[in-house]
């Protein structure tokens, strides 16, 4: 049977380039983003897996006023299995990030060109990569009349790129779509040979900072407060003091094994040099360890904060952008030691498990209940100028998804 599988897969690299094409001219960009959100491209892939001959399709519609259509769609296609009791989740997403500087690009980003064997465009591998591979093993199943021996549910989610909260956040409040004993591979982070399984990810701590003084003559410092100056300490102070406060090291965590907070963002203030700024604004991005709780960095953040306000004079706002806190998949949970045992056969290579401080779907499922494992093999093009996928990476991975949804295993989870 895997034989018969695996030569069906291979011969789909002209479906795959042609489904990646289909996905690309549909920009999915999230209306935080300035797109209309994922419901052309949702639209397109229900009328093209229908006309393959997947029938079993469900459109959960996530109302939102500013996307198009009022809507970001989650769409999900079931493989009937023996068994319904357990069942694998394949969980990809529509929604792409804008293709940034034009310039930076050699070819339309929303037309993929194709060079040797790759395919170039924005979204090809975050995550059409990922959504092909699912699309061909489950075509693999479906076409050759193979009955795996447990339910099999693809989902293309909305909104992963902006946080979720139409996607799987949103499904997970939606009765009757997940259950206890489902389990999930999420194809979104990964590494050129397919060798780690990422089964942790950082907590997440987006902040904005506020600091309100009073506007003077740049020459006249002393009649006014120094917004800048005080944002700028307390920059520096946040990004010290909580590097020595969480100070831990994590072997399961890669490049960086450490809980990192990092002033990013700096809003414009005033426009000219000769002036001191009454009010300034910067941002900071805080990926944290999953040992320490969200609400203990919190509260060293209103502690910092308070005094550097007191030591310069001057009032400080801050502001929660987004946050994620995530649990651990087990790295024995049966879903990731399928996984393992799917990516040797085909890949040769041995995997381990890490973690990372980036962020997907993984993280609101494991806080639900369900183990995740994420893992494909990619070259990490993500938001990339320029982004390419690897044909043979998506025919490959198809393998594997395909060998892990025949998995003979009774329980996907099981504790």
């Amino acid at each position: 049977m895997k034989e018969k599988i695996f030569r069906y897969i291979d011969g789909c690299e002209a479906l795959a380039v042609e489904l990646e094409t289909e996905l690309t001219r549909r920009p999915a960009v999230s209306p935080q983003s300035g797109g209309e959100g994922e419901l052309e491209k949702a639209l397109f892939l229900e009328t093209w897996l229908k006309q393959k001959g997947v029938t079993h399709l469900e459109r959960y519609d996530a109302p939102d006023p500013k996307a198009k259509g009022g809507v970001r769609p989650n769409l999900t296609a079931t493989v009937p299995g023996a068994a319904d009791n357990t069942r694998l989740w394949i969980m990809s997403h529509l929604d792409v990030v804008p293709p940034g500087e034009l310039s930076q690009w050699a070819s339309d980003p929303w037309t993929v060109v194709r060079k040797d064997r790759r395919i170039i465009g924005r979204g090809v591998e975050d995550n059409q990569q990922g959504l092909t591979s699912s699309v061909l093993a489950a075509l693999s199943l479906i076409h050759q009349g193979i009955t795996p021996p447990h339910t099999v549910k693809l989902l293309f989610a909305a909104d992963e790129e902006t946080g979720s909260d139409y996607g799987v956040g949103w499904l997970l409040k939606q009765p009757g779509v997940f259950r206890k004993d489902d389990a999930a591979l999420i194809p979104d982070s990964g590494d050129p040979l397919g060798e780690t399984i990422e089964i942790a990810e950082k907590n997440l701590l987006w902040m904005k900072f506020t600091t309100t003084g009073v506007q003077t003559h740049g020459s006249r410092p002393c009649q006014g407060v120094n917004a800048h100056l005080a944002g700028a300490a307390l920059a520096l102070a946040l990004h010290h003091g909580l590097s020595e406060k969480f100070p831990a090291r994590d072997a399961l965590f890669e490049a960086p094994g450490y809980s990192t907070f990092e002033p990013t963002k700096q809003e414009a203030n005033v426009p000219n040099i000769n002036t001191i700024p009454g009010e300034d604004v910067f941002c900071m991005d805080m990926r944290i360890l999953p040992r320490y709780p969200l609400k203990d960095a919190l509260a060293e953040i209103d502690r910092i904060t308070a005094d550097v306000a007191a030591k310069y004079g001057v009032a400080v706002k801050s502001e929660v952008v987004q946050s994620a806190q995530s649990k651990t998949t087990p790295d024995d949970a049966p879903v990731v030691a399928l996984l393992a045992r799917a990516i040797r056969e085909v890949y040769g290579t041995e995997p381990r498990t890490v973690g990372i401080g980036g962020g997907t779907m993984a993280a609101p499922l494991r806080n639900g209940g369900i183990d995740a494992a994420v893992w494909c093999r990619l070259q990490d093009q993500a938001h990339q100028p320029n982004e390419y996928a690897v044909i043979d990476h998506i025919l490959g991975d198809a393998k594997v998804m395909a060998l892990l949804m025949l998995s003979d295993r009774e329980h996907y989870k099981a504790r």
